[in-house]
């Protein structure tokens, strides 16, 4: 199984901001992931795209590739924080209040789905029968569900 990754870091936005894009395509197959970031109207998603398709590159050039690209999906994904750049912004009375530029390091990774195997077994074609335990045990319940109710009708007769 192929494992890739590809890493952004210091881009312009929050890690909280970019986490929330990033929690749309975690899991999902890397063609649907693409096409979720191009319709997503944030402005990280295109950044994150871009990173997508690094790790998606990635994954190919890896030796053992399979060559199906519609067999990666998107494992793991995430933003960690960056440094923040302080700023200083003028406020009034000659004060001055500290704006926090943040940064985030936006990773990606792919990996490829395995095969299913189907094996399919003579046993397993045939209907499952009842075993001579099964049966009477139900037999038994529906007894009791019967008499119960037979025991309610009388009550409610003799009021």
């Amino acid at each position: 199984m192929i494992e890739a990754h590809a890493t952004s870091k210091y881009v312009r936005t929050s890690a909280q901001k970019a986490g929330l894009v990033l929690a749309l395509i975690r899991g999902k197959d890397v063609n649907g992931a693409l096409a979720t970031l191009k319709f997503t109207r944030k402005a990280i998603a295109d950044d994150i795209a871009k990173v997508l398709r690094s790790a998606i590159a990635n994954a190919q050039n890896k030796d053992g590739f399979s060559g199906d690209v519609d067999r990666l999906y998107v494992s793991a994904c995430y933003a960690n924080q960056g440094p923040a750049q302080k700023r200083v912004r003028p406020a009034p009375m000659g004060r001055a209040f500290r704006v926090l530029k943040r940064t985030a390091h936006l990773t990606v990774r792919v990996s490829e789905r395995p095969e299913k195997v189907v094996a399919i077994a003579a046993d397993a074609a045939a209907p499952k029968r009842r075993t001579s335990r099964q049966s009477a045990v139900s037999s038994r319940r529906t007894k009791a569900k019967t008499t119960t109710k037979a025991k309610a009708r009388t009550k409610t007769k003799k009021r």
